[in-house]
């Protein structure tokens, strides 16, 4: 007979979520099926999906904790009389941070109910291609078939589960955000934008913090090229070294143990040494990476194809999976940008094409984005190489300079990390391919210029731009150092 609902939605993240509701703007008979598999230390959260409680927002207001601590070190440069020593409450800035997740998980149940979706805490698995069953904390059943089905669990963090003890004594982003006290000495392994990011705001609130990593920084971020990320993020992490952070360098861990004194000994390899060390911490936080949290689904009962080697759900242009009506979204997605907008916006395209409004696809091309590290790292559109790579090495040049923003100088603070690089095709019209910057703000920077990279700006253009003096984004409108390619010419200031 006729299904239940004309959508379900499996994932009640930023993606999910944004579907969901905008199919049943459409007067759609709509529901979510959503459930949080506690962690394996045991941390569980409401809805809304990983940005909004383990991840972009708990971090962005964490890195703002960590620029207030340091904006103090600047106030008395300016006049202020601030009493030292100055201390962080972990407790304080922790319960803040959680009531506010709490406040928008009760919204979007608010919003869900106001849009008549039907909400369902279950964990979702595929009977067939139009039925789910859902299952209840408490074990109960449920089955909900649905015409049209949206699948958007995300990604959890992944353990090293070959390191001895990492399961047993390791957290990952997922608890960090959730602890009730500080998480003291801490040691962040492996190198990907969020153990920097936590590392970083861990260091600016007065923690004893140290990344190890065996290879670059920032590896995998945005799949861009490594010679040119490696540029980007050694100036990240230089300045993130000055402020505090320590850094293992070629060193990765073979094992921890849990001392009778509770803290954790962390034996770790030095390949340039080729010597064993160890230390003792009050938390070591993984960070090596995502994994498609799909193992539940049964996708393979529906023929579901994912990627062998990531697990992740094989998509094309509409979002469509192998099999009809089971659609895909989000950080679960095959070749997607792990970012909240563009599984909130690819959502809400989704729905439209469903409900017949709109034929129109997500353009994932040219999507901003910034790493929340002390001193943060903002992109959009192409790397160095990568246009090289598309366009010839004859057919690209590049515009860079390092810049001194004005609120480090009176408060004397080191600049030499503060760059910008522009990408441009060398005909005559100049089309910028990719902007890139390193500073504070850069979030800010990035998403204004975005606008303009998306509809084709020029380099010309820019150069007639008037910048908004003194700031940050004007020394963008003041490029004018140039180099034909390579990563390994000299820099020089504007």
């Amino acid at each position: 007979g006729k299904n239940e609902y004309d959508l379900l939605v499996i994932g009640g993240g930023s993606g999910g979520l944004a579907c969901a509701k905008e199919a049943a703007q459409f007067g759609r008979k709509v529901a979510v099926l959503d459930y949080v598999d506690p962690s394996p230390q045991g941390t569980t959260w409401g809805l809304g999906g990983t940005c909004v409680n383990v991840g972009c927002i708990p971090k962005k207001l964490m890195h703002q904790a960590a620029l207030l601590g340091s904006a103090l070190k600047d106030a008395p440069h300016y006049g202020w009389n601030i009493a030292h020593p100055v201390h962080h409450s972990w407790s304080v800035m922790a319960q803040a941070v959680q009531n506010y997740v709490k406040s928008l998980n009760w919204g979007h149940r608010v919003q869900l109910q106001d849009k008549k979706v039907k909400y369902l805490n279950m964990k979702g698995s595929f009977c067939d291609p139009h039925t789910v069953r859902g299952l209840t904390k408490a074990g109960k059943e449920t089955i909900v078939t649905a015409d049209n089905i949206v699948i958007a669990t995300g990604g959890r963090p992944k353990y090293p589960t070959h390191i001895a003890g990492a399961l047993q004594c390791g957290i990952t982003s997922d608890d960090l955000f959730w602890l009730k006290e500080s998480p003291g000495k801490t040691l962040t392994p492996f190198v990907f934008n969020v153990s920097l990011e936590c590392a970083g705001f861990l260091t600016g609130i007065g923690l004893d913090t140290a990344v190890m990593m065996r290879s670059i920084p920032l590896r995998g971020f945005d799949q861009a090229s490594m010679e040119h990320l490696t540029q980007m993020a050694s100036l990240v992490t230089e300045h993130m070294e000055s402020y505090g952070t320590k850094f293992l360098k070629r060193c990765f861990p073979t094992k921890v143990e849990k001392l009778e004194s509770n803290r954790l000994q962390v034996t770790w390899k030095n390949a340039d040494l080729g010597t064993e060390e160890t230390d003792s911490f009050d938390t070591v936080m993984w960070a090596v990476g995502r994994a498609p949290d799909s193992k539940t689904l049964n996708l393979e009962t529906v023929g579901v194809k994912t990627n062998s080697e990531t697990g992740k759900i094989i998509v094309d242009a509409s979002e469509a999976t192998s099999v009809p009506h089971i659609y895909a979204i989000g950080d679960i997605t095959e070749g997607r940008p792990e970012l909240t907008p563009t599984a909130i916006a690819a959502g809400k395209l989704l729905a439209q094409r469903l409900c017949g409004h709109s034929s129109e696809l997500m353009d994932y091309d040219s999507v901003p984005t910034t790493v929340f590290t002390p001193l943060e790292y903002g992109c959009v559109g192409l790397s160095e190489e990568a246009a090289v790579q598309r366009h010839g090495a004859d057919n690209v040049e590049v515009f860079h300079a390092y810049y001194k923003p004005l609120e480090f100088t009176v408060a004397e603070r080191d600049a030499t990390q503060c760059y910008m690089k522009m990408v441009c095709l060398r005909e005559r019209e100049q089309r910028i391919l990719g902007l890139h910057f390193i500073g504070p703000n850069a979030g800010e920077v990035i998403q204004g210029f975005a606008l303009g990279i998306k509809c084709g700006a020029t380099y010309p253009q820019l150069m007639k731009t008037v910048g908004i003096h003194p700031t940050c984004a004007e020394e963008v409108t003041k490029l004018h150092i140039t180099k034909r390619s390579g990563l390994d010419a000299t820099v020089t200031g504007c």
